[in-house]
């Protein structure tokens, strides 16, 4: 290969032709394969560094290799690197974020939990003696309204609710006015909805309207209930968080207040602003049977030419369909792809060997 031929390779081709070099090779020297495609210092260490934050190879130092004593003692020697099947590194990627999205998950189970405990024994007990906390049942829908326009007066700080669900079409003027009442009064509006919401076209153009009044909303992964606080002294949730249409709790007083606040609270720092979430990943419907199975070695290891054997087709058919995929998939780089691809679920079936 020639120098030129090796500079003018962008940073991604450049990595993705160190890693089949590895793959081809295996137990091959990194560096040693790295100086045979005539990149540079800067180059190997940007390859290195993207080949290892994709999970491709992985740092293995040999147990055995002890420095040397004594001034005579040489540099250490650098960590072998091995190599990782894109399979394994896909599914490694993708095992860390449902690890991750598990643990989210729990992690709210268990707030949920632990407040429904504290709950209990007030729910049980009603007004105690000496008690600042007030708790009753309501399960007439039109009480619940009375209280909640009651609230747009009386509250004088803040307000924060959260939402699993779309809002009705009958319901949204009411709460832009209720909006344009509390903000012009200087009270803090806080409002959460489930990340799915945000994609009803309805949903959409309402939430726009609440931020334009100067509603801060947030979009979240995980809405465990319908809730309402305000000021800390009033709460307004569901008695059973699994059916919206169940009958209400309404707690008055900071002792219980406080801690349905603390779940708030924590759900609404998971939680991403309206209007800055990432954009959804493209799902890849509009992918051809032949683009799949292209996808599908590719992420195997097969080299372009073996695919384009295996298919029938070009090398530059093959780069087009590549390109493609690329675009539908809406990925800068053929590895992001791969990883997008395997999210999606678009590498699922037989993989394909790797013949030469």
């Amino acid at each position: 290969m020639s120098k030129n031929a090796a500079g003018s390779r962008t940073g991604s081709e450049q990595t993705l032709a160190l890693y089949q070099e590895l793959r081809a090779a295996p137990g091959a020297d990194f560096d040693a394969v790295a100086l045979r495609l005539q990149l540079t210092e800067a180059e190997r260490e940007r390859c290195r560094a993207e080949l290892t934050d994709l999970g491709l190879i992985e740092t293995a130092p040999d147990p055995a290799a002890e420095p040397a004593a004594g001034p005579a003692a040489g540099p250490a020697a650098e960590p072998a690197a091995a190599v990782i099947a894109p399979d394994v590194a896909l599914l490694r990627l993708l095992q860390h974020e449902r690890d991750r999205l598990e643990s989210r998950l729990a992690e709210t189970s268990r707030a949920q939990a632990t407040l429904e405990t504290l709950a209990g024994p007030f729910l049980r007990a009603g007004m105690e003696p000496g008690s600042e906390v007030e708790v009753e049942i309501v399960d007439d829908p039109a009480r619940i309204r009375r209280e909640l326009a009651d609230l747009t007066h009386t509250v004088k700080d803040s307000v924060h609710s959260m939402l699993t669900g779309s809002v009705r079409r009958e319901e949204m003027t009411l709460e832009l006015g209720r909006d344009r009442d509390r903000v012009a009064r200087g009270v803090r509006v806080q409002a959460m909805y489930s990340h799915r919401v945000g994609q009803v076209p309805e949903m959409v153009q309402h939430l726009a309207e609440r931020c334009a009044l100067g509603v801060e909303v947030r979009l979240s992964p995980v809405v465990p209930m319908n809730m309402v606080l305000a000021d800390e002294t009033f709460a307004l949730l569901p008695t059973d968080p699994h059916d919206p249409e169940s009958a209400a709790i309404l707690a008055r007083g900071p002792g219980l207040v406080r801690s349905y606040r603390a779940l708030y609270e924590y759900c609404w720092q998971a939680a991403t602003p309206y209007g800055h979430e990432e954009s959804a990943e493209h799902g890849g419907d509009g992918l051809t049977e032949q683009q799949r199975a292209a996808l599908r070695m590719l992420a195997s290891g097969i080299k372009d030419e073996q695919v384009a054997r295996n298919l029938g087709v070009s090398l530059r058919t093959v780069s087009r369909l590549i390109s493609e995929v690329m675009q539908e998939l809406d990925a800068a780089s053929r590895f992001e792809a791969g990883v997008k691809a395997a999210r999606l679920g678009l590498l699922d079936g037989e993989p394909y060997e790797h013949t030469p």
